[in-house]
């Protein structure tokens, strides 16, 4: 990373597709409030590990820009300021509510450095609406933060609070805008995405907006979903991702594991069995659907046979793009008052499971030779195809055109096409 000009305000952000989306608007909100010099660390709190390189990261960027504004936000702030406002590094901390408001950055310093308010205090639901990562290819629009389960393995809530959603019409405008600038994709986003809209008064929920979007938005092409919790997909939900050709055909699922017993001890809300099924159901309708999934490697008490249950889940999921943490214990979830698994255990799993992925996704992108695709195109002729293969168009079009193009060979991890 180059350090920033004397009128810049660089965003460094740690973690989830949320996060990340976050950084525009910090960006955008410090220089309106006249930050200059100025670097913002949004920090993640999913594991011990997202926090140590968040702080290794804060150490680096104070001594490569000894004169900077160095702010601190995100979960890990949220959860925790007193430990980065001990840092010397931290010239603030903010948190997650103060980052998305325009007064924090533009009020004087305060003594005590902290700017951290309770988190499970109502807030402003339009916040959400400053927060969209913006390309000239997709956009991610957040339509909810916050979440009302607990995991006991999750610390999140505590950074984000309670769940929240936008109001409907608030997010359907603000699409609009999106696809007036000429954007093609659009990614809805948020802390527990199927959570959404139960707490609105107008009994809408996840299958209404997404209705709602792509009747009052006919121009625009893709819309897509992020990660989502199987057991909450309702039949208007499920009807429109298995019959609807503008909703993409890709889904990243919140598994965690396939044993359950484990799953019990996770306190999440499916079986293995109800998984499966849902996974099979998708595809039964609708067959070029391609999943996602996330995997916890090493959670407390989990045995051999256990994480064996969870290899053999993910195969017949049929789990193309997996995410494979190795389990890392927060002091303030129940999970790290369980027996854990040994560090060497961990990492064993984790790269075995790693490994699984990647066969997973070479046989996938090996199945494309010879298919044809629809790629919304990116910088360097990158792209994504309809079920989120990547892809590298030889002679492509332009940034943010969508190409019809033919699969050609695999090389890189990405499938390298020609148009068509």
């Amino acid at each position: 990373m180059t350090a920033p000009s004397d009128t810049s305000v660089r965003v460094v952000s740690f973690g989830c597709r949320l996060n990340h989306a976050e950084s525009d608007a910090i960006r955008d909100l410090a220089e309106q409030a006249g930050r200059s010099n100025a670097i913002v660390v949004n920090t993640c709190a999913v594991t011990r590990e997202a926090q140590r390189q968040a702080r290794q990261t804060i150490r680096r960027l104070r001594r490569e820009n000894p004169d900077a504004h160095l702010t601190v936000t995100g979960c890990a702030a949220q959860i925790d300021p007193k430990l980065f406002a001990s840092m010397p590094e931290v010239s603030e901390v903010l948190g997650n509510r103060e980052k998305l408001d325009l007064h924090a950055y533009a009020a004087k310093s305060n003594p005590s450095r902290v700017n951290v308010s309770d988190i499970f205090s109502e807030r402003d639901k339009a916040d959400a609406l400053k927060v969209t990562l913006s390309s000239r290819t997709r956009s991610f629009v957040q339509i909810q933060t916050g979440c009302d389960h607990r995991c006991t393995f999750c610390v999140i809530p505590y950074g984000r609070g309670n769940a929240q959603s936008v109001p409907t019409k608030n997010i359907v405008e603000r699409i609009r805008q999106l696809i007036d600038l000429g954007h093609k994709e659009v990614v809805l986003t948020g802390v527990d995405l199927t959570s959404y809209g139960n707490e609105l008064s107008d009994d809408t929920n996840l299958g209404r907006l997404v209705e709602t979007i792509l009747d009052s938005c006919p121009k625009l092409p893709r819309l897509r979903l992020s990660s989502i919790d199987s057991i909450e997909v309702d039949d208007r939900l499920f009807d429109l991702i298995t019959g609807n050709e503008r909703l993409m055909p890709h889904l990243h699922l919140s598994l965690q594991s396939g044993d359950p017993i484990i799953l019990k001890r996770m306190k999440r809300r499916h079986t293995p069995a109800q998984a499966v099924d849902f996974c099979h159901r998708l595809r039964d309708r609708r067959p070029e659907i391609e999943l996602g999934a996330d995997f916890i490697a090493g959670f407390p008490t989990e045995t051999d046979d256990m994480f064996d249950n969870t290899l053999r889940h993910a195969a017949e999921c049929g789990i193309t793009f997996l995410h494979v943490f190795p389990f890392s214990a927060h002091p303030q979830t129940p999970a790290a008052k369980m027996p854990q698994v040994p560090n060497h255990t961990i990492k064993e799993r984790s790269a075995r499971f790693r490994r699984f992925g990647e066969q997973q996704l070479s046989a996938h992108l090996d199945r494309k030779i010879g298919n044809t695709d629809e790629v919304l195109i990116e910088r360097g002729g990158r792209g994504r195809g309809r079920d989120y293969t990547p892809f590298q168009v030889n002679r492509s079009g332009r940034v943010g055109e969508i190409v019809a193009v033919r699969a050609l060979s695999v090389a890189n991890g990405q499938v390298v096409a020609e148009q068509t």
